[in-house]
């Protein structure tokens, strides 16, 4: 009884020092100070009406935390997309209530397909007025339900420290995602006594790390070992893993072929001799023909989509399929596994090297050489050396490439520019490309450099994009002019929204409905915003240009006229299998 007298008092005394210690803090004051324990360093956002307190506190936190004030909610979100991209941190971006946080949707939606770990705050109309249609009231946690990891929305600022504590670790642990914290107005302006931020390393109920069961390591390594023509398909998962290291050991020892998905890329360098190219419906030849060839497939944190697969009931009938991935939802929801490997790579790939057998596979590598060289003489060859008059985007690529050496952060956005780039582009870093990949979000590459550029400030990043997706985000020249942020710029732009067009010539009997479109002088629009920039159309000036845009202090403009009709191949048509790739 005496010693639960003593450690009841003592329990008093710790309560009483504590409470001595808190200080009273608004929500919007204790909102920043989680923001600094958790090593945020930049924050992207758009101020409003509902967010004004989070904004006024955030005036006197101006040296510990870096705000970046976008042109539109949209290119914020896209800009902690990018950051969270090349520098593997949580993104953080702020809007106000409504329209603003309506802005925010394609990007959470774009992020938890390409799991891109994000806390995005938007403000809220007071607690009393929710469900009254007060002015820019939107019931954002019911919309961005469907497209984040977790959201939730603060009433009570004494709530903010352990929320914001579970949006981080919910965001960054496991398989990464968007999260948001809605804020009501009367939580970011109520004071409470602060007793501190505790960041959270667990949730009852919530496992982002499933069991690894040694028995599955074991009958995976087994089916390796007796494999003849075993194929690697690695995805974003190695690099969100942080398990560059760990798989090209297993690679190296196992020397089996392996080829990428888009978001992939870079986990091993492009010039690797067992890297054998980019999967999908623009990816290699090779890798998608001899997918319905191969007797073992190991698919390490990739999710089996469709522009990977082409026809599901056609795909890889012939192999025994290993599938190594976080998320078990993943694993057998689109093709069945034979041996289901559940984990954290960068856990479960050492444990599987471990057991398998040091070995070549030299000549079904060859065969993987084989088909790159019909590509090389059929495709490639003349897309990086064309013989045409006009420039193809292709050759853009391949002298950029020589420029950087391959160490160039590429931020594409969607269209043909994209797939020629993923194809062409060197990636000799992990976290080199970035890209939308599952929602294929044009518009996203311009906000998503400037980001992945805060993100990697000690590296050259040069955004590709299309005449049709710059038009979607220009505004945010205004983000990079107000910034000082160094971006490069190259639009390649072919005076059409070029993949809907290719679509139209090969399946629509060259039916152009709509795709033919106008752009503004987009040198001219640069140096509104004070953007150096240049527009050439004459090979002859391709590597000089180049040189210079790479050269220039600060951000460079680089418009690049190029052929109009050309198209990007090979190409796996919709509703066919990967080994019905097209060259021609």
């Amino acid at each position: 009884m005496e010693t639960q007298t003593i450690t009841q008092e003592i329990s008093d005394a710790k309560a009483e020092t504590a409470k001595a210690q808190a200080v009273e803090l608004s929500g919007s004051e204790a909102l920043l100070e989680a923001l600094i324990v958790e090593g945020v360093d930049t924050i992207f956002g758009y101020p409003g009406g509902a967010i004004m307190p989070i904004y006024d506190a955030l005036y006197d936190y101006s040296e510990k935390l870096n705000h970046i004030l976008v042109r539109h909610e949209q290119g914020g979100i896209h800009a902690g997309q990018g950051y969270a991209r090349s520098s593997g941190k949580v993104g953080v971006v702020f809007a106000t209530s409504g329209p603003g946080a309506t802005n925010l949707v394609t990007g959470l939606a774009d992020a938890q397909i390409d799991s891109t770990p994000l806390v995005c705050i938007t403000g809220q109309v007071f607690a009393h007025l929710l469900g009254t249609d007060a002015f820019q009231e939107t019931d954002v946690i019911n919309i961005t339900t469907p497209i984040t990891k977790w959201n939730y929305q603060v009433t009570d600022a004494t709530e903010i420290p352990e929320v914001l504590a579970k949006a981080f670790y919910i965001a960054r642990s496991g398989r990464p995602g968007p999260v948001l914290i809605d804020i009501t107005k009367n939580a970011q302006i109520q004071k409470f006594n602060y007793e501190g931020y505790t960041p959270c390393n667990h949730i009852r109920s919530y496992r982002p790390k499933p069991i690894v069961r040694p028995q599955y390591i074991q009958q995976a390594a087994e089916l390796i070992n007796s494999a003849q023509k075993p194929f690697i398909i690695w995805g974003q998962g190695v690099i969100l893993g942080e398990a560059e290291k760990e798989f090209k050991a297993f690679v190296e020892k196992s020397g089996i072929p392996a080829a990428w998905t888009i978001l992939g890329a870079g986990a091993i360098p492009t010039d690797h001799p067992q890297n054998v190219g980019m999967l999908g419906m623009h990816g290699n030849y090779g890798p998608n023909v001899l997918t319905n060839e191969c007797d073992v497939l190991i698919a390490i944190g990739m999710r089996f989509d469709d522009r990977v697969t082409g026809r599901l009931d056609k795909y890889a009938k012939q192999a025994k399929v290993i599938h190594l991935d976080i998320d078990p939802a993943e694993i057998d929801k689109n093709v069945k596994s034979t041996v289901p490997v559940w984990g954290d790579c960068k856990e479960t790939i050492p444990m599987l090297t471990q057991l398998i057998d040091k070995r070549e596979h030299t000549d079904w590598l060859n065969t993987f050489n084989e088909y790159t060289r019909q590509e090389i003489e059929q495709v490639i060859h003349e897309e990086l050396n064309p013989s045409t008059e006009e420039m193809t985007m292709g050759e853009v690529i391949k002298q950029l490439n020589e420029l950087t050496n391959g160490d160039a952060v590429i931020v594409t956005d969607v269209g043909q520019h994209q797939m020629v780039a993923c194809r062409y582009a060197k990636f000799n870093k992990t976290r080199s490309n970035v890209t939308s990949g599952g929602l294929g979000t044009m518009g996203f590459a311009l906000p998503a450099a400037i980001g992945a550029k805060f993100g990697a400030q000690d590296r050259e990043v040069v955004a590709i994009i299309g005449d049709g997706g710059f038009q979607m985000t220009l505004q945010e020249l205004g983000t990079i002019m107000q910034s000082g942020i160094n971006v490069k710029i190259v639009i390649l732009n072919n005076r059409f929204l070029g993949m809907v067009r290719q679509w139209q010539e090969l399946f629509n009997q060259r039916r152009y409905s709509f795709v033919d479109i106008q752009s503004p002088d987009f040198v001219t629009v640069a140096k509104g915003y004070g953007i150096a920039g240049k527009s050439i159309s004459d090979r002859g000036e391709l590597e000089s240009s180049l040189k210079e845009m790479l050269a220039h202090e600060g951000s460079f403009l680089l418009e690049v006229f190029v052929t109009k009709e050309n198209n990007v191949f090979p190409m796996v048509p919709q509703g066919c299998s990967v080994a019905e790739i097209r060259l021609k």
